[in-house]
């Protein structure tokens, strides 16, 4: 088969060639162009030399990205092509990184270092295709399956086995039988892995379109990094209410809301306050006093520990703490939700709510009207420019200690005030307000 290559990749490729060296495509863009989908990255493999790639590119915008491993970043069209020799990986010592990479000219010796079949398959323009472990066939039966004995796949680089469940989850492929054990079997490597990785594969993972089956078949290894997830897992919610235990339910709730990480992340964690707050009313349903809150709490703990961004960690932990938001029955309490909530948070967390519902018993799962009705009245709020916040009053805190009130009490005063606005006993003007404070 060809696969077209993008012009940059063929200048890249052609010089190496002219120079008298073998180059091919290799990995993710390979995998993904007979897949029949438009890759991101090209990575190219070749049989120079770092010192020759070096030189042959000289003329060339370059970025010593890893010579010592043999890659070379070549910028052409301000877009990066990592170029990296034939290498035979050395030992692991860390679960990792190889100790040594000794250089090949060989292309086979190259393919065999990978991670699964699917991303051990090169091209070039010259040779074609070179497949040496079924990686098209498992392409075509959707199967994610490690290049050779996957314990020593998985020893070598603990980070193999989410990449492993990232793809699985992404591109929709079942993992292999003795793969899939071997997972299992090696979760803790995973211990080693920085946590910043961990997390970039986590949050592919979870907004990929197979990620219910990879979530309910592997909380083992969730565990290992989020141990939060184990209680979770088989925890019974009793009543009529409930249509699944903690951990089932928490994986349809990601399953359905839409594939952005925020999201997703929200709803791997909004239940897990569930377990620690457990308690049973007098008819022996289950109920979770706070857990929102509590669940708020333990996201912000989780993400830290995964070290995202603090703006990420920031927001999961609101909508988390915050998920238990139900549309409201009047506008004047959609009003209220309005002083510390913005129209997007409101937004937001009915899209959650609908999501969380959704995986309630079928009783309790509709709550289109009450939606439809939120956003009726958020959209005439918003073009209205009607009062919610303390910034829309007609009055400051500077017109309040005019008229004697200080310290704390002007705050108390103000909010007062936006409350009277909102409840509507009072118009939102300057002078009324005034009025209604003597």
């Amino acid at each position: 088969m060809e696969i077209i290559l993008p012009e940059e990749v063929v200048t890249i490729t052609s010089l190496l060639e002219k120079a008298g060296h073998k180059a091919f495509c290799v990995g993710g863009a390979v995998r993904d162009s007979i897949m029949g989908l438009t890759p991101g990255d090209w990575d190219i493999t070749t049989s120079a030399l770092p010192s020759e790639t070096t030189e042959i590119f000289k003329d060339f915008k370059t970025v010593d990205t890893g010579l010592r491993h043999g890659t070379l970043t070549v910028i052409i069209n301000h877009k990066p092509f990592e170029v990296t020799t034939f290498r035979i990986d050395g030992e692991y010592d860390d679960n990792r990184h190889p100790e040594s990479v000794e250089f090949t000219r060989n292309i086979e010796n190259d393919l065999a270092r990978r991670d699964f079949t699917v991303n051990a398959i090169a091209y070039s323009k010259t040779h074609g295709i070179v497949d040496l472990y079924g990686g098209r066939d498992d392409i075509y039966n959707s199967i994610i399956k490690t290049v050779g004995n996957p314990d020593k796949r998985f020893e070598e680089d603990g980070l193999r086995i989410m990449r492993a469940l990232r793809f699985s989850a992404t591109l929709g492929f079942k993992i292999e039988e003795e793969t899939a054990k071997a997972i299992h079997r090696n979760k803790d490597l995973l211990k080693n892995i920085s946590a910043e990785r961990i997390a970039i594969e986590l949050t592919k993972l979870i907004c990929g379109k197979n990620a219910f089956n990879i979530l309910m078949e592997y909380p083992d290894v969730l565990s290992v990094f989020i141990p939060e997830i184990e209680g979770a897992v088989n925890f019974t919610q009793y009543g009529e209410k409930h249509a699944y235990d903690v951990w089932e339910h928490i994986c349809h709730t990601v399953d359905t809301i839409p594939q952005d990480r925020i999201l997703r992340l929200t709803m791997l964690l909004h239940d897990l306050g569930k377990v620690p707050t457990h308690s049973l009313n007098e008819k022996g349903d289950s109920t979770f006093k706070n857990h929102a809150t509590v669940g708020g709490e333990m996201a912000k703990e989780i993400l830290t520990r995964l070290k995202l961004d603090k703006k990420t960690i920031n927001r999961v932990a609101f909508l988390v703490g915050c998920h238990d938001f139900e549309p409201p029955e009047t506008k004047i309490a959609l009003k209220h939700h309005l002083k510390t909530k913005t129209p997007e948070d409101i937004r937001t967390l009915l899209t959650i709510k609908k999501s969380d519902r959704g995986a309630l018993s079928e009783k309790y799962r509709d709550i289109s009207e009450g939606t439809a009705q939120t956003l009726e009245w958020l959209k005439e709020i918003e073009e209205n420019h009607e009062c919610c916040t303390l910034k829309d009053l007609a009055i400051t805190g500077k017109d309040i200690t005019e008229k004697g009130i200080t310290g704390e009490d002007v705050g108390k005063t103000l909010n007062m005030l936006l409350d009277a606005v909102i409840e509507e006993k009072v118009q939102n003007t300057k002078s009324h307000l005034l009025t209604y404070l003597l």
